[in-house]
């Protein structure tokens, strides 16, 4: 598929300045525009006509969404944003890439469990946990309101209007379609602490247009703690929360200990991105689990292609522990769909999430376990990450092994995770 004569031109490259000797630049551009983004700042250098194309970033991006060689990326916030750089990480070709640091604020220190999402060519980080130097006392954390946007057109970070509830460990989505992302529930817990901490049930609305957040109705109860998805097809869209933790009971009237939920509330997204709260019943069982798993969520395009048991509706994975469940909504219950086939070492939890349709289980492993003998320094302290894929509709495994930039070991226990398509 060629581009239009519209996108050619906006490519901004001039005549004079060849991209490839010998190939009209037409289509030397769309040769360029093949190369994964994630290998971009290191042919950047080349020659200068490449450093001009590359930068051209979205005119870039257009090009590529127009010839479907868009990529799915994973985005890793391995600890506070704020100090330790989040990574952009490409599984199809082993490679990363470090992103800017989010702005600083030198008044607070230890974000944690804010909730990350995407839209476009733009990375959402909102809420979360932190400490505030200027609060009493210092050592008590307190939720955050702050909003930021990561810009890949223009490659830095920009502050957002914040959230009208300041809110951590919160559900979110994202609805492209009507320029919007909205978020529900939420406390102030953080990951220091195992318990405790504050919960709030309020629901807003975020116009990215106007850049300004709308309350709507509320949850029927306080919820932290959960995860929340988009059901239905293009025209009847639904947000789930799923999952969290209410009220708190404690243990010989000293220990606190979360009352978690096991059921669901719904809403209907038919009104411009709001609508009224329904309530599902129980989705464990009498002999289920006590709280929530990871979730991920196989998004409308991948089930087309063969996951279409739903009619459309999106496909619901959870995972628990080293299994992996299928929400079956006909029945409310959670349907095993298949084990991890190595299981993390010493119980450490997994990382889980969905790329081009299929599951990504990741789990840090020592270097001496794949039988390695020589690493560098770097590698000894970061260690090696494995990643073991699922494919629902094939229902096979196959895995990877990868190299973190990092100094230290993953802990997906805090580790915030967000996918893209640049």
């Amino acid at each position: 598929m060629a581009p239009s004569a519209s996108s050619s031109s906006q490519l901004q490259i001039n005549e004079t300045r060849t991209l490839i000797p010998g190939i009209p630049n037409e289509i030397a551009s769309q040769i360029l525009s093949m190369i994964p983004y994630s290998h971009h700042s290191r042919i950047k250098p080349t020659c200068k006509s490449w450093h001009i194309f590359l930068s051209s970033t979205k005119t870039l991006f257009l090009l590529r969404h127009h010839l479907r060689h868009s990529n799915h990326l994973l985005i890793i916030f391995p600890q506070d944003p704020i100090i330790s750089l989040p990574y952009l990480f490409d599984p199809q070709n082993l490679a990363w890439r470090p992103l800017p640091p989010m702005p600083c604020n030198p008044h607070v220190y230890g974000l944690c469990n804010f909730t990350s999402v995407s839209m476009g060519p733009n990375l959402y980080v909102l809420g979360g946990s932190l400490f505030d130097t200027r609060s009493y006392p210092i050592e008590r954390p307190s939720p955050t309101s702050s909003v930021f946007r990561f810009n890949f057109v223009d490659f830095l970070w920009e502050k957002l209007c914040p959230m009208i509830s300041p809110r951590g460990s919160f559900a979110c989505v994202a609805l492209p379609d009507l320029g919007q992302i909205i978020v529900a529930g939420g406390g102030s817990r953080h990951t220091w602490f195992g318990a405790a901490g504050s919960r709030i049930s309020s629901v807003e609305r975020y116009d990215v247009g106007k850049d300004e957040w709308v309350a709507i109705d509320g949850l029927p109860r306080y919820r932290a703690g959960c995860a929340g998805f988009l059901s239905g097809n293009r025209e009847e869209k639904e947000f789930w929360v799923v999952g969290g933790y209410g009220e708190s009971r404690t243990i010989s009237g000293i220990f606190p200990v979360d009352e978690y939920y096991k059921d669901a509330v719904v809403m209907d997204l038919e009104n411009n991105g709001c609508g009224k709260w329904r309530e599902v019943g129980d989705m464990w069982g009498v002999a289920g689990r006590g709280r929530l798993g990871k979730i991920v969520v196989v998004e409308e395009e991948a089930e087309a292609e063969g996951l279409g048991v739903n009619q459309g509706r999106p496909v619901v994975f959870m995972l628990d522990a080293d299994e992996i469940f299928r929400y079956d909504m006909a029945s409310n219950s959670w349907q095993k769909e298949s084990s991890v086939p190595r299981k993390a070492p010493y119980n450490s939890p997994f990382g889980f999430v969905v790329l081009d349709g299929e599951l990504h289980v990741m789990t840090p492993v020592q270097g001496g376990d794949l039988m390695e003998t020589r690493r560098s320094r770097q590698q000894k302290r970061g260690g090696t990450l494995l990643v073991q894929i699922y494919h629902p509709k094939m229902k096979t495994w196959r895995s990877l092994i990868t190299k973190p930039p990092f100094y230290y070991p993953l802990d997906f226990k805090t580790a915030i995770m967000r996918t893209i398509q640049l």
